[in-house]
């Protein structure tokens, strides 16, 4: 990137929101902004694996920038997908599509978790390459890199895949907290270093994703997942740290004690509330309901405005979804939403 555009990337809204400064307007961005919702994505994806697509630099460079060219978001967003780097590291599993991530030999022992190898820098290379090829393209739009928690990882290895009720996880957790925290401990060293790599290709904030963390107690949360994505989280100092869960109402003040700058909030709770359970010192990202963009105009708007005014609430706010873009939504909408945060936050 050009150093002359290194001041106006710092200044952005979005990174000045997440570091609680004043805005000109509440900037946003989208959970899978990038994606089936856009005929360009289904376009350049066609007849390409979601796991082939991450590891092309030159795919990876086109898929983030089609939503920043369509919608003007205010960050792009790495293309890729959670299970990537430990994929990278040498765990055999596939994306299925219409499944998700399955697992050759899911994770049921100690000797199941010291089989799974460290990840190297070089091992993820391409993504370095992604990022190198991006910056000039972005130019003062800020890039967010991201990586999956160590709780949503440990789950898809432990069930094998997709879970509703996460019953083999937890019943890891139960049964053999030292297996569980030892793989917890090897996800989250894995997810450092491909957050590290991505910091230190030049992405101007990161985001770590939780999925599946609302399948717990609080308790829980607390015991066998919260010092493993404050590890992940304290290894990165340099730029702004966004985590997002979904269905953790309960859990975003344990959340807010992982060492993110922003957390994520889903649709279920409104920002208000959010930020008074996650303290005073941290922005909040969110949280529109996706289903919304669904809805006539004079609906959308409302909602939007009341996203908004719950919003000012906190030291920061970020808007976004409450959770990813549905494949159906319509990329109008999606454009027209980006206006109307901007028009109606304006100051």
């Amino acid at each position: 990137m050009s150093e002359s555009l290194q001041p106006a990337l710092a200044e952005s809204p979005f990174l000045r929101a997440c570091r609680r400064e004043p805005v000109p307007y509440t900037p946003v961005w989208f959970m899978r902004q990038a994606g089936r919702s856009l005929p360009e994505y289904r376009e350049v994806r066609s007849g390409i694996g979601m796991l082939e697509s991450c590891r092309r630099p030159d795919l990876v460079c086109e898929i983030t920038l089609q939503p920043v060219r369509r919608h003007g978001v205010d960050a792009a967003i790495l293309f890729s997908d959670i299970v990537v780097p430990v994929a990278a590291a040498g765990v055999d599993l596939d994306i299925v599509p219409g499944t998700g991530p399955v697992v050759d030999k899911p994770v049921r022992t100690l000797a199941d978790v010291e089989a799974i190898p460290s990840l190297a820098p070089e091992q993820v290379d391409y993504v370095t390459e992604a990022i190198r090829l991006l910056l000039p393209e972005l130019g003062a739009t800020p890039l967010i890199g991201f990586a999956g928690a160590p709780f949503t990882l440990a789950s898809y290895l432990v069930e094998g895949g997709p879970s509703r009720t996460h019953a083999k996880t937890k019943a890891l957790m139960y049964t053999a907290p030292n297996v569980w925290h030892a793989l917890c401990a090897r996800l989250a060293e894995i997810t450092q270093t491909f957050l590290r790599v991505q910091v230190d290709a030049g992405v101007s904030a990161v985001q770590l994703f939780d999925s599946w963390a609302g399948a717990l107690s609080q308790a829980d949360y607390r015991r066998y997942v919260l010092p493993h994505s404050k590890a992940v989280l304290d290894g990165i100092t340099e730029v702004p740290k966004i985590h997002f869960g979904v269905g953790t109402a309960e859990l975003l003040g344990a959340m807010g004690e992982a060492g993110a700058d922003v957390v994520g909030v889903d649709w279920r709770t409104p920002l208000d509330v959010a930020t008074r359970r996650i303290g005073p010192d941290k922005a909040v990202q969110g949280n529109l309901d996706p289903c919304t963009l669904f809805a006539p105009a004079d609906v959308i708007e409302a909602e939007v405005r009341r996203v908004l005014d719950e919003g000012r609430a906190a030291p920061g706010h970020v808007f976004n979804l409450g959770h990813g873009v549905l494949p159906d939504t319509n990329p109008e909408v999606l454009t027209s939403v980006v206006e109307l945060v901007h028009e109606l936050s304006a100051r």
